[in-house]
């Protein structure tokens, strides 16, 4: 049996898998919850461990741990995270929790939990975003997942689209993020909109501002990742995250302008899935890291 752990900035969400990815036990908690005081969240991540723990008779094998920011070169522990969650860089969650833990990114634990048990199960090759507040991803290599120099590969959403735009946060001209993410669905919109759920409502009441706002972003989404098979030339490309929820209005789009800008040598196209895993992908994905890296 694995345990698998998401930390994020709201809640802490918790599995016991087995090692076909089954999930036997889950839990929630809040992240700043009050009544566990002085790093709450570090009390809340062991309180999760030890509950399912009594969960099973079975011994626990690996322990995995997905966070935002990047993990060192050994996934031991989140080793850039500035601004947020005070107390994750650089600590050591192994030792905290009495049994050796391995720490990946949360984009790319999504990626590992659709890869290992999920819409990719059975390829060697494969993309991943993260379609919500930004854009993450992850690469999935020959069977591995490629974290790259510093842990930072799979930051699909900052790849340039359009070299006049504004920078996002790490300084991209244009990036896919900033182009579809719900943090800029505001300023896209010249306020019209605040969520992406507004916008979606008025694109199907057929509106034309919305549709071209919409369809335009959906474009967008189309040329990345049409740069990106080019970079990757991935068996599958797996879409997850909360704007995927849009389901036909995202997708029966989105491939026909893939049907315009993919490059696709004799005739090969390559699928572009739904994810199968929702809020629990990074939880998953961490357990499933944690079982490939402890095998390693």
């Amino acid at each position: 049996m694995n345990i698998g752990i998401d930390l994020g900035g709201t809640w802490i969400k918790a599995v016991l898998i087995n090692e076909l990815g089954d999930v036997k036990h889950q839990l929630y908690q809040p992240t700043q919850d009050q009544d566990l005081g002085i790093n709450n969240w570090k009390k809340a991540i062991a309180e999760a461990v030890e509950t399912l723990r009594q969960k099973t008779d079975l011994t626990i094998q690996n322990i995995g741990l997905s966070a935002p920011g990047l993990p060192n070169k050994n996934n031991q522990y989140i080793e850039t995270m500035p601004g947020r969650l005070q107390g994750l860089e650089g600590f050591d969650w192994s030792e905290f929790l009495g049994q050796k833990t391995f720490v990946i990114n949360d984009a790319q634990a999504a990626t590992m939990a659709e890869y290992r048990f999920g819409v990719a199960k059975g390829f060697q090759n494969m993309v991943m975003l993260t379609l919500g507040t930004g854009v993450g991803g992850g690469v999935v290599l020959n069977g591995q997942l490629y974290q790259g120099l510093l842990q930072r590969a799979g930051h699909l959403g900052h790849i340039s689209i359009d070299n006049q735009g504004l920078n996002d946060i790490t300084n991209t001209p244009g990036s896919l993020e900033d182009a579809i993410g719900n943090a800029t669905i505001q300023q896209r919109s010249l306020g019209k909109y605040q969520t992406t759920y507004e916008l979606l409502e008025d694109y199907r009441k057929k509106n034309t501002f919305a549709t071209w706002l919409w369809l335009n972003s959906v474009r967008k989404l189309s040329i990345g990742i049409s740069s990106i098979i080019n970079m990757f030339s991935p068996e599958v490309v797996v879409l997850g995250g909360g704007i995927t929820q849009a389901d036909s209005d995202l997708f029966d789009p989105l491939n026909d302008f893939l049907d315009l800008y993919e490059w696709r040598i004799k005739q090969q196209k390559i699928p572009v899935l739904q994810a199968q895993f929702g809020d629990m992908a990074g939880a998953i994905g961490a357990a499933g890291f944690a079982q490939t890296f402890g095998t390693n």
